[in-house]
């Protein structure tokens, strides 16, 4: 639903906010940055296009916010993080993803594909 809608990016952006230290990162980067992940992790399932998910990466850098976590917050580090996280479920991690260009869905993934989407956007050291 609509709740679900405003979440999209949180799930990934407060694991940078906590794993950073609240305040090394301002709420609206971290959630810009988790948008462009989740974006990635929808387009990984099949949800959305490739093509969707590089467009919501360009607008997201066209607002000025990071695209790429930050280099020392390491995979399992976000794991760790996103398991505290107020939407995971008996240890799985729960991820507000696209479904389609108009909707949200809450699921988990593929903890593979979630550490390779962590990696595919973490800045270079």
């Amino acid at each position: 639903g609509l709740r679900a809608i405003l979440n999209f990016g949180h799930t990934f952006g407060h694991a940078i906010e906590a794993g950073m230290g609240y305040g090394a990162w301002l709420h609206g980067e971290g959630v810009g940055c988790g948008m462009v992940m989740a974006a990635e992790l929808s387009a990984r399932l099949g949800l959305v296009s490739a093509a969707f998910a590089l467009r919501i990466q360009a607008l997201v850098a066209r607002a000025g916010l990071p695209v790429r976590g930050p280099a020392t917050l390491s995979p399992a580090r976000y794991l760790e993080l996103m398991r505290v996280d107020k939407k995971a479920q008996g240890g799985d991690i729960r991820f507000v993803l696209l479904d389609g260009e108009s909707r949200a869905v809450v699921r988990a993934a593929p903890q593979p594909l979630v550490v390779d989407v962590i990696t595919a956007f973490t800045a270079a050291a």
